[in-house]
């Protein structure tokens, strides 16, 4: 059993039966032609899709797939993830990070952050020049910024705490 998630919005609940597939407990008897490695042709109660998988993160149960030139972003859960949040443990893989080190000495150019912003993986936090080349250093993880230590001019040296979150 696999519960979908489709655009945030709207929710599914799948299951193979040997070879009928049932969603939201309705037994679905599509013609289901794969065309190649990602495109797919699909004929149910009359009606003709064309659905290509644009994009599929397996270790994140998340896909993007275009279905007749509508784009949707499907996030999926099996039993085990539906159980591990319902124990409370799905976060145990999501980083930890209480601090940003200098990962090389140099000089702070800009910041981008503030103390009190939420802040995604993957955001930038603040360019370093080293070496005369500029580092746009990113958030390791999803955080809130506790304490910004550095600003634009400051000269860092390595491992020196930079951030707190």
């Amino acid at each position: 059993m696999y519960k979908v998630k489709i655009n945030d919005k709207y929710n599914f609940e799948l299951e193979k039966n040997g070879d009928s597939l049932l969603i939201n407990n309705e037994k679905i008897e599509a013609d289901v032609k794969q065309l190649n490695n990602t495109v797919y042709h699909i004929i149910n109660n009359l009606q003709s899709y064309n659905a290509e998988m644009i994009s599929f993160n397996r270790a994140e149960k998340t896909a993007e797939i275009k279905v007749n030139n509508n784009i949707y972003t499907v996030t999926a859960k099996d039993q085990f993830d539906i159980l591990l949040d319902k124990l409370g443990l799905s976060n145990l893989n999501e980083a930890k990070v209480s601090e940003i080190k200098a990962p090389m000495p140099g000089m702070v150019l800009k910041v981008f952050v503030s103390e009190g912003m939420d802040i995604k993986k993957g955001d930038n936090l603040f360019v370093l020049e080293a070496m005369k080349m500029e580092n746009i250093i990113k958030a390791p993880a999803d955080v809130v910024v506790k304490t910004v230590k550095i600003k634009p001019g400051d000269k860092v040296e390595k491992g020196q705490i930079l951030m707190l979150f």
